[in-house]
Parts: C-alpha cells; structure tokens; sequence
C-alpha cells in the first residue's frame, strides 16, 4: 500500500510511542506494542497509569507501508546517489498534508537522520509472539534494504523464555540490536525496586541474545542501591556484566522525579540517595570490578556526572578509572562547580572547567542561587529533574 490510500480494518494511523534509547536518536520509531507489560519498577516514570496492549501485526505492517510510501516520494528527488539532500526532505514538506501526517513526519525525521537505523517501541517489543516479529522484521527488509540497524527494547525476563532458536531467527530476519535494562545485577536491589528479574535471569538472557548473533547493551543505574546497598549494587553489576559480556554498558544515574513510588520511600527515609561523590565512589567501585571483558562502556546522559566516561575494556579501563578518582580528589569547592556545570550542560568532562568563559558562567549561577559545596546535592537534584 501506499502512504495515501485509506484506512481500513480499524487502523487509526501510524504510531510513535514516548521514548527511545539516546542511541537511537536518528532511528525510524516504530511502535510494536503500547507501553510496558511490567510497568512495576519503582524508580521509573514512564508509561504509569498506561495500560499495556499489542498493536495488531496488520497495523504495524501498514505503519511501515505508509512510511515506505514517503520515502519512495523523497527518493524520486534524490540524485542517482540515492541519498537525500535537505532541499528534498523541504520538497516533502511543502507538499499538501494528503494522508498520514505522523507517518510523514516520521519519514521526514527519519530521512534528516540518513535512514539508517530503525528502532522498535515501546518497552518490551519482544514480548509479541516471535512469528509475527520475524514476519515485521521482514517486511521491514523488504522496504528498506539499506538499514543497517533494527533494534529494541526487551526485559530479560521476556527475552529468557524465547527458545534459542526464534531468537536466531530474529537475528537472520534482521534484529540486530537488543537493549536490555538490567539496572543492577543485586538481588537485592532488584527486588527493592520490583524489577520483576533477578541476576541469574539477566545473566541467562544476556548470554542468549549474544549467542543468537545479536548486539547487547545493557543498562546500568549508578545509585540505584541507595546508601546501605551502594557497594553490593556496584559489585554484583560488574559481576553479572562479567559473565555476559555485552557489547555495550551504558550508565543511567538514578534521579528521583516527585511521581515515581521511589519518591515515597525517599521522603520517608526508607530510601537514603547518594550524594554525587558518593555515586562517584559506587562508580569507581564498579569500573574497578569490570575485568575479563571487551564491552564499550557509554555515559550517554546528561543525568550522568561524566559525559566522556567512555571506553572499550580492557585498553581503556585505567583511564576511565582516572576520570572518576580525578573528580574524588578535588576540593569541596571545585567539586560542586565542576557538578553545577555538568547539569546545567557546559561541562562534559573535568576538562572543561578550563574554559574561563564557562566557568564564570557556573560560579555566577552558583552565586546567584546560593549554591554551596554544603547544598550542591540538593541543588543538582532539582536540575536533574529537567531531564526526566
């Protein structure tokens, strides 16, 4: 079908869920399922008071026609190259709004970024009956050829119970990418938080996807233990990502949004949250106990204390340690600017507290806020909750 011809059998129009991995920025969004079948962890702030359903393979199938129809349209201006230029992506968007203007917009967005990834939504994507995802993964090859990544979400607990063999399946058809929140690898922690896995099923999980021939990034969530399971959480992460071995780690420092059930256990006391050097020295813990790996290890967050925290183990585990041990060692005083100036996106590393310019900037807005290496916690937890 094409982008233009008439909805039939119920379908409503092509549809984006509400988040995507900072990894997938450029990826096509294409919503598998609505919301998270768990939907229980008591740290997250997405999808609550959302109820879970499957979209019907028909209407995901539609949603790819409709954007393969846009991009048949982009390509008849592109040159021989095949590539598509910004004055073709401008010729799309002049036309009428005839047809799906989300599945337009989609394509739009996605041929700015180079079509070259597609990303699968919402939270658990593996969770439908494997048949019917190979039979997706596979119209989606058919359309675009050219991709050379299709990734998703999945919860180990989901991907544990999929027999090998319709994970390799997976992989042939063309799922290249599976994303993974493991969180912690604290059996401990993981039942605190009603994570709804343990460690020995993160672990069998991680191992499959990497068999089947699929890359694996696992996500990782400093300060997740709170004070009395700081060290615990950090140990038994590295432990658990030993065994896997993925191909990538990527930090996600815990914050704590006012409508998150955590927040109720932080108010009350029953929740004690670190402090950035105390997440720091969970961090230097953690990076110290990873050995025997080749995963690249990814910052990618601004809730993250160090933006440039990136490296691939074993030949870059010294210098990501450095990075940690350098900011412990500051003075009280430089520690909250360098803070400070990392939430409020000038600083990406300790470097950058070079910049002159930058750091006037931080010590005025310090200043003028009455931030003080005694309050700066506070005061970077409230800067925090922008990026939430």
């Amino acid at each position: 079908m094409h982008a233009t011809d008439p909805e039939n059998n119920g379908y409503k129009g092509f549809e984006q869920g509400p988040i995507r991995p900072p990894s997938e920025a450029g990826s096509l969004l294409l919503r598998i399922s609505r919301n998270c079948p768990w939907n229980r962890c008591t740290f997250c702030p997405v999808y609550k008071r959302q109820n879970f359903s499957l979209r019907s393979m028909e209407d995901v199938l539609e949603d790819i026609n409709r954007v393969h129809g846009y991009v048949l349209e982009l390509r008849k201006y592109a040159g021989k190259s095949g590539k598509v230029y910004p004055v073709d992506i401008e010729r799309l968007r002049a036309l009428d709004g005839v047809g799906d203007r989300a599945a337009r917009n989609a394509a739009l967005q996605w041929a700015a970024s180079g079509m070259r990834s597609i990303f699968l939504q919402d939270a658990n994507s593996l969770v439908i009956k494997p048949e019917r995802l190979i039979t997706i993964l596979q119209h989606l090859q058919r359309c675009f050829p050219w991709v050379e990544r299709i990734t998703s979400y999945g919860r180990s607990h989901t991907i544990a119970r999929i027999s090998a063999h319709n994970l390799q399946l997976m992989a042939e058809s063309g799922l290249s990418r599976i994303h993974i929140g493991m969180e912690s690898g604290s059996d401990k922690v993981l039942a605190r938080i009603k994570k709804g896995v343990d460690k020995k099923t993160h672990i069998a999980a991680g191992q499959k996807v990497k068999q089947a021939g699929m890359e694996l990034s696992e996500y990782i969530m400093p300060g997740l233990g709170g004070k009395d399971l700081s060290e615990e959480h950090a140990l038994e992460s590295a432990d658990a990502l030993n065994q896997i071995n993925p191909d990538f780690i990527r930090l996600r420092t815990l914050a704590i949004p006012k409508h998150v059930e955590l927040y109720a256990e932080y108010s009350r006391g029953e929740f004690q949250k670190l402090g950035d050097a105390e997440t720091a020295r969970e961090l230097l813990i953690f990076l110290q106990a990873l050995n025997g790996i080749t995963s690249t290890l990814k910052s990618d967050h601004i809730l993250n204390l160090f933006e440039n925290l990136e490296g691939q183990y074993p030949k870059d585990k010294g210098n990501m340690v450095g990075i940690v041990q350098e900011f412990l060692h500051l003075d009280p005083r430089e520690r909250m600017l360098y803070q400070v100036g990392r939430r409020m996106g000038l600083f990406r590393g300790l470097d950058d507290m070079r910049s002159a310019t930058k750091r006037q900037h931080v010590e005025n807005a310090c200043r003028r806020a009455g931030i003080t290496p005694e309050n700066v916690d506070a005061a970077v937890d409230e800067l925090m909750k922008r990026f939430i």
